[in-house]
């Protein structure tokens, strides 16, 4: 599949605060002065890649609310590696709270579809250095790259003290920080979705899209809000839509994708027991709780990308409450959902509660789902 194009308006948006930032000393670029300028600049950096073909934003391009919408999973550096989860959204990431405990002992956090990056700056510091992202050898190869540019010599410098790029795990400290810090700006998490709007009385939902935000606030019919919900305050204007608990939903394989990327069929994905922190057999298949910012246009869908149609989400959510044998079809593949990897861990006291959906209320789910697409991305929403 070919990568998409950034349209001429989003490139703009992000290259608009440049032209302001003092120019290098050989006048070829402008200079970053602060931490989320040079993050920004090295958000889009393919050199910071073995073949220099790919940077953070081939994963997570802005034109698709910084998801990847070229697959299931995103092909590497090298052209040919691909691992086997979905790149998930950059939106909103920077509001994820640190990997670690709740008040009931619960994981919550993290970055990566496991938490196993505590913070923003953690999660920026792996891609680089994996071998079918990336693809750098080591962190001395990413400064090394970094020396290679008088401009990101000058941004260093002058952002983190004369020296800072002789210093490779301080250098490279130093620039993972950029990078959080760029993705921690409006640019990430604006709020300016239909959702906002209506919140903030600006507009009114439609019908549907009020059938549907009744359904997904409603333990009665839905039980959604239950772990898609940071705050219960009814005009909270900051929610991201996840509490960021970590559960097993008994997503099913993709056996689409590991024909692709050479996984054995079978290979049960550990989920949160893969995070080096955890020990616990009982968090086996487990998967922290996304955002459902930007849903609407940051398919597929589930941590392994097996679900093209956020429709098709909803109804095998649905599967574990109707007794119709038709609704346990997926329309994607005329074939039944496929069964949970790991069935000893799945949620099903979570899973079960409310009633079997009839068309209308899944279709106002996803209309609701719809309203919560950031105002620059509504156009996609629609595609």
């Amino acid at each position: 599949m070919p990568r998409p194009v950034l349209s001429i308006a989003l490139a703009a948006l992000c290259l608009s605060a440049l032209p302001l930032l003092p120019r290098a000393l050989d006048g070829s670029s402008p200079v970053p002065d602060t931490a989320e300028a040079l993050g920004e600049r090295l958000f889009f950096d393919t050199n910071l890649s073995a073949n220099r073909t790919q940077s953070c934003a081939s994963c997570h391009d802005p034109a698709r609310a910084f998801s990847d919408p070229r697959g299931m999973a995103s092909p590497g550096d090298d052209g040919l590696s691909m691992g086997d989860r979905n790149a998930p959204t950059a939106t909103y990431a920077a509001l994820t709270p640190a990997f670690g405990r709740n008040d009931e002992g619960a994981w919550i956090g993290g970055q990566f579809h496991d938490g196993r990056a505590a913070t923003l700056a953690d999660q920026a510091a792996g891609p680089l250095v994996n071998p079918i992202e990336m693809g750098m050898p080591d962190e001395a190869a990413v400064i090394a790259r970094l020396r290679e540019d008088p401009v990101y010599e000058q941004a260093f410098a002058a952002l983190y003290g004369e020296g800072i790029l002789d210093d490779v795990p301080g250098a490279y400290a130093a620039m993972t920080g950029a990078i959080a810090a760029f993705e921690g700006t409006d640019t990430f998490a604006p709020f300016d979705s239909r959702y906002d709007r209506f919140l903030r009385g600006e507009i009114d939902l439609t019908d549907e899209e009020e059938l549907g935000r009744v359904l997904f606030f409603s333990a009665q019919f839905t039980n959604c809000a239950s772990c898609h919900q940071l705050s219960t305050r009814p005009t909270y204007d900051r929610e991201t839509f996840t509490d960021y608990s970590y559960h097993n939903i008994g997503t099913p394989e993709n056996h689409d994708l590991r024909a692709m990327n050479g996984v054995a069929p079978g290979t049960i994905d550990a989920g949160l027991l893969d995070n080096p922190q955890v020990d616990d057999p009982a968090q086996r298949g487990k998967f922290r709780t996304p955002t459902l910012r930007n849903v609407a246009v940051t398919g597929p869908y589930m941590h392994n990308g097996v679900f093209d149609d956020l429709r098709t989400v909803i109804l095998f959510y649905n599967t574990y409450n109707t007794r119709s044998e038709a609704r346990m079809i997926n329309p994607e593949t005329g074939a039944r959902f496929g069964p949970a990897p790991v069935p000893d861990t799945v949620s099903l006291d979570l899973l079960k509660e409310g009633p079997a959906l009839d068309d209308r209320r899944i279709d106002a789910l996803v209309a609701f789902l719809k309203t919560l697409t950031d105002a620059r991305y509504e156009d996609l929403s629609d595609d």
